[in-house]
């Protein structure tokens, strides 16, 4: 169990705050490039507990301020797009993408006051199809050489999903290898060649059997946990009948994200980022190392779950997430659908808003959770001491960009050569990519 006083200071993130301070180190998703696609490329954000809007200028470039208008605290998410910036409609007042405050048309003429006023803001860039922002201190790290960043846009699709709780508990899902054996357990198996974009549906490693039917069969791995460059290595080993042994290799990215893999050729690297203290978006990148993604089928079967513009889960809370005992009894182990993204946000979310850990009782299977917390209150207290460069992928550390991968896949081979049989397999998956991807 855990002290209240410790659980505030890993789960609250407002402006500062320990926890806070250390995820504005990092570049964090704050929207979808979709999200800015039309003829007014305008959107709110919420990121952080702060309230801010990402525009487009007219010159294509973007531009991420504060959401209230420095006037009066007019909101600026209905501000006019034009004139390369974006104005208020109260009194007009325009900002360039930096914030800065370059007209005010309402004051008297040759006024130059509007040289003094500048809105909060923030560098932003577009990566593979999200927005990211960059909150901290100084200048903004260099992006780590990720699959899903250095992959062309054709080898990528992204989407997001909002959850209504703490962003600790969504991501600490992501690193608990045990849970997909339960949580998401099929009763029956589906056809692994209708399970594309569909995570645990593509067979295992190199074989005929089912994901679903080896998580099912097999619920208690073997964890190993290693300390990296990026964060942490996950080895769940679960042992098969047959002398083999099927090795499922994942990560947690720090601070906030995991990379898994969701088929025998596509990853997933997914951030779990604050909207505030009680709520989260959860951004997830796939990356293909075979045939360019299908960005529609992708698209639509995640809007068959997801309504827009606010990317909300169409199962919740308020209709008990789908939730049907006849189906739990015959084919799904929660009973609300086949799409695991729901049983992940039921999780999640039952814990209530920010899970009470002051009445959690791990178990040895959750190594991982203990691993990340400790390296969280870790890189807390470096930044809190002035040691912000000691971090995880901080230039201190090492150079952000020469961090490569990181290796997510699903692997079967002799139980005595498990460590190789993973390794060897990424290689061979790399080595026939259309892109550079060798590592």
């Amino acid at each position: 169990m855990m002290s209240q006083e410790k659980n505030d200071l890993i789960t609250r993130i407002g402006p500062g705050t320990g926890a806070g301070a250390v995820l504005r180190r990092y570049w964090q998703p704050a929207a979808l490039a979709e999200e800015l696609v039309g003829a007014r490329p305008v959107v709110p954000v919420r990121l952080l507990g702060e309230d801010l809007v990402l525009f487009r200028d007219n010159e294509g470039e973007l531009g991420l301020i504060g959401r209230h208008c420095p006037h009066r605290g007019a909101d600026m998410a209905f501000g006019r797009c034009e004139d390369n910036g974006l104005r208020c409609p109260f009194h007009g007042w325009h900002f360039d993408r930096t914030g800065q405050c370059v007209e005010q048309p309402g004051e008297p003429e040759g006024s130059r006051m509007h040289e003094k006023i500048k809105a909060k803001s923030y560098p932003v860039v577009e990566r593979n199809g999200i927005v990211f922002a960059y909150m901290g201190p100084g200048d903004p790290p260099p992006f780590p050489a990720l699959d899903c960043f250095i992959a062309p846009d054709s080898h990528v699709f992204a989407f997001k999903g909002r959850w209504d709780c703490n962003w600790l508990q969504a991501m600490e899902v992501g690193i608990d290898p045990v849970h997909a054996s339960f949580l998401h357990r099929f009763l029956q198996d589906e056809d692994p060649d209708e399970g594309y974009g569909k995570q645990f549906r593509d067979r295992a490693a190199d074989t005929d059997i089912p994901m679903t039917r080896l998580l099912r069969e097999y619920p208690r791995p073997d964890i190993k946990v290693e300390e990296t460059d990026y964060g942490l290595r996950i080895i769940a080993l679960r042992h098969m009948d047959d002398g083999r042994t099927h090795v499922r290799v994942t990560n947690q990215l720090f601070p906030e994200a995991i990379v898994i893999p969701i088929s025998n050729e596509m990853t997933i690297t997914q951030w779990h980022v604050p909207v505030d203290d009680e709520s989260c978006y959860w951004y997830s990148m796939f990356t293909s190392f075979g045939e360019p993604v299908n960005k529609t089928v992708m698209r639509e079967q995640r809007l068959k779950e997801h309504r827009l513009p606010d990317y909300v889960p169409l199962k919740n809370k308020h209709n008990n997430y789908g939730y049907d005992p006849d189906e739990q009894e015959k084919l799904t182990y929660t009973g609300m659908g086949l799409d695991i993204n729901v049983h992940d946000q039921w999780a999640v979310e039952s814990m209530g808003t920010i899970q009470d850990r002051t009445q959690e009782h791990l178990g040895r299977t959750d190594v991982a959770i203990t691993r990340y917390r400790r390296m969280l209150v870790n890189a807390i207290k470096a930044v809190e001491e002035g040691d912000g460069d000691a971090l995880p992928m901080a230039p201190g550390t090492v150079d952000p960009a020469t961090v490569r991968g990181p290796l997510s896949i699903d692997a079967i081979g002799d139980t005595d050569t498990w460590n190789e049989v993973w390794v060897e397999a990424d290689g061979r998956r790399r080595a026939n990519c259309q892109w550079p991807a060798a590592l």
